[in-house]
């Protein structure tokens, strides 16, 4: 768990954000200006990923392995991440969860969720001082992708039911905050005509 806290928070708002999108998006970014704004602590999939790592005594790079063979890694990531979001929806508290799946596994418990994305070329670019190299990620994808589809039936383009879908390619990393931060700053409980229905996963 991830917690930038100002001493006042920025942002006044009780809101559960979700933040997914493919390597190199800006979601890390994003949530660590959220997070410091709003005031409150944030979860990412790669934290409790090397979590998981860690319980086993093992590599990332071995976990990751073994993902890409089992079921049993990513559901028991799933479900950590489901737990979490069940915890903090059930709060009325601000909190951000960031992974891939953040939007599904939340699931209505999410008052916002928010779909990061650019270009491939950008997104290769800025993951170029990571040790993980383009052909990797982009087998990483793939890889994912159909284990979604497998395990739990969803399909990850399917974007239908986010609030917020936004190219960070075309926008500063201040613009894309500015961009979320206004709304949140504009949302309206008693305005709110209903969000789309986030499909149930069955974990």
């Amino acid at each position: 768990m991830s917690t930038n806290g100002a001493s006042t928070a920025e942002i006044d708002t009780n809101l559960f954000v979700t933040v997914s999108g493919p390597p190199g998006c800006g979601a890390t970014t994003l949530c660590e200006r959220l997070s410091d704004a709003m005031g409150c602590p944030y979860v990412s999939g790669g934290d409790i990923f090397r979590e998981l790592a860690d319980d086993r005594g093992v590599s990332l790079n071995q976990l990751t392995a073994q993902a890409d063979s089992s079921d049993e890694i990513d559901r028991a990531l799933d479900g950590r991440l489901q737990s979490i979001a069940e915890q903090w929806g059930a709060s009325n508290k601000p909190f951000i969860l960031e992974s891939r799946l953040a939007g599904w596994l939340a699931g209505d418990r999410a008052d916002l969720r928010i779909w990061l994305d650019a270009p491939e070329a950008v997104r290769l670019e800025r993951i170029s001082d990571r040790v993980e190299t383009e052909a990797e990620m982009r087998v990483r994808e793939v890889s994912e992708a159909g284990r979604y589809q497998a395990y739990y039936d969803i399909d990850v383009t399917d974007r239908g039911f986010y609030d917020l879908q936004i190219n960070t390619a075309r926008w500063s990393k201040n613009g894309v905050f500015r961009l979320v931060r206004t709304a949140i700053d504009e949302y309206d409980p008693d305005t709110d005509e209903g969000s789309f229905t986030t499909p149930a996963v069955d974990l």
